[in-house]
């Protein structure tokens, strides 16, 4: 199975049962990811180095704009696109099989966890999964320890305060908390 292939069949939002062709593509993946994660963390990089083990670990262009403080965790990588000035902080981690599609202008605070799967509620088939995709809009700032799960669009310019878990889409403009996080004001502009 090819990337192309992989990121095509989880765009279908069909499940991955335990043992098919795209959970050892999960394996796969997921070891290049171990090592390349492993060296942006191990040591300083500069910025240009850094761009170029993220394009490494993302398997696709990103903006110069981008910018990160590791360490950085992610269990695949291959499934992760990031717009112009998207900033992540340190502690992240990303599980991005369903998709991650970041942004321009967002900002990923301290330790923010990004998850789009979820294994089957059925103990004799819980090796497998459902995902669905995040998405973060333009401008958006995501507080420290907060948790964001599958199937999650976070509007443009909205704010999730830290340590919140994000269970339901969040609206334009808005800043949500708690856990479930719920709405706790509209930003004026």
């Amino acid at each position: 199975m090819t990337i192309q292939e992989f990121r095509d069949y989880m765009a279908s939002g069909k499940p991955i049962d335990d043992g098919s062709p795209v959970h050892l593509m999960f394996h796969k993946l997921s070891q290049e990811a171990l090592q390349i994660t492993a060296e942006i963390n191990g040591k300083y990089h500069t910025p240009q180095e850094l761009h170029t083990l993220l394009e490494k670990l993302f398997g696709r262009e990103i903006p110069m704009s981008v910018g990160m403080f590791p360490p950085f965790h992610t269990d695949c990588g291959k499934n992760t696109v990031l717009g112009e000035r998207v900033f992540i902080n340190m502690g992240c981690k990303f599980q991005d099989q369903g998709g991650i599609t970041i942004d321009e202008g967002a900002l990923i605070g301290h330790n923010v966890v990004l998850a789009t799967l979820n294994h089957y509620l059925d103990p004799n088939k819980r090796g497998g999964m459902t995902h669905a995709p995040i998405h973060i809009g333009k401008n958006v700032w995501i507080g420290a320890n907060a948790t964001v799960l599958a199937g999650v669009t976070i509007g443009d310019g909205a704010v999730v305060a830290a340590g919140a878990v994000v269970t339901k889409d969040v609206e334009p403009n808005t800043v949500v908390g708690g856990i479930p996080a719920k709405p706790i004001k509209k930003i004026e502009l």
